[in-house]
């Protein structure tokens, strides 16, 4: 079994709905996108998928986020790092032999999330 890591990240804004506590108001976060795959078949040159793939299907995501309000995005819904986890692994489409193990949304450096199933 292989697995393979990749990362991104983008500038948003945001605020959380219902929250008691500053990120109630509107503020913003260098967010970092790091996902997670796996798989056991090697290509002919003994690749299991091309990072260049993993990383556009990645940005195809998360490129509308960039300098953004995550609030408006209502497929997220409360614009958490839970929820935010959530969306890009719902949505991150990989060839059949990638199993996506997980989603790792930072807020900073020192705290994150993890979205898997």
């Amino acid at each position: 079994m292989f697995r393979l890591r990749i990362e991104s990240e983008f500038s948003a804004a945001h605020k959380l709905t219902g929250y008691k506590g500053k990120c109630s108001e509107l503020h913003g976060h260098q967010w970092k996108v790091e996902i997670f795959v796996t798989g056991e078949n090697l290509d002919k040159i003994g690749i299991l998928i091309d990072f260049k793939i993993l990383k556009e299907k990645l940005e195809e995501i998360i490129r509308k986020f960039d300098h953004s309000y995550l609030n408006d995005f209502k497929e997220i819904g409360n614009p958490t790092s839970e929820n935010i986890s959530r969306h890009i692994f719902k949505n991150l489409k990989l060839p059949e032999s990638i199993r996506l193990e997980k989603v790792r949304v930072w807020e900073s450096p020192h705290v994150w999330c993890e979205y898997y199933e």
